[in-house]
């Protein structure tokens, strides 16, 4: 009896402790430590305009497709950030090779003077179905138009574009991209 009784109580004794430390503390100060450092994406990286109201997130994209916007990727969710998915259409399914067309077919009517190569992300959607970003190339595709739709000087766009890129991670990882609704935003004057 005594045995099991001295065997038990240190056994009891440590499982408090760890429980204490890695159920309670090591959370909490995980937790105090990442909203202290990284406060934008705790807060779900939400933009808000000059008025502090929330335009949405820089991490999730968005539909737009009047001509006065910058259009994102295709997104196979439906940009419905919990219906999340990619299409997992393979490149010789015929519902694949009819989005891109119909996409083409969206972007040469927006633009039919446009005659530049049209960029992959133009016309793809995704893996998660909500890439917030396009690339330059993307952003360049559709500069004219969105200048023209707005009534500015391509100039001021092309300004617009630069201010919203983000480049290589660390210099080497990733491509340069733009947050498509930033740029939407700033040429907004939602935000500056």
């Amino acid at each position: 009896m005594t045995t099991i009784t001295s065997a038990i109580r240190p056994t009891l004794t440590m499982l408090l402790l760890l429980s204490a430390l890695f159920g309670l503390a090591y959370p909490m100060i995980s937790t105090l430590l990442v909203q202290a450092m990284f406060t934008d994406r705790v807060e779900a990286s939400l933009m808000k305009g000059t008025n502090n109201e929330v335009l949405g997130s820089s991490l999730i994209g968005q539909p737009f497709s009047d001509p006065r916007y910058f259009w994102g990727r295709l997104s196979a969710a439906q940009y419905n950030a919990a219906a999340s998915t990619g299409s997992n259409l393979g490149s010789a399914n015929p519902a694949l090779l009819e989005n891109v067309k119909a996409r083409i077919a969206a972007l040469k009517n927006a633009d039919p003077e446009n005659t530049q190569p049209i960029p992959v992300d133009l016309v793809t959607a995704s893996a998660s179905g909500l890439d917030p970003e396009i690339s330059v190339a993307a952003a360049h595709y559709q500069l004219s138009r969105v200048a023209k739709a707005r009534g500015v000087d391509e100039h001021r766009v092309r300004e617009a574009i630069e201010r919203c890129t983000s480049h290589r991670q660390f210099g080497i990882l990733g491509e340069p991209r733009v947050n498509v609704l930033m740029v939407n935003l700033l040429l907004d004057g939602k935000i500056e």
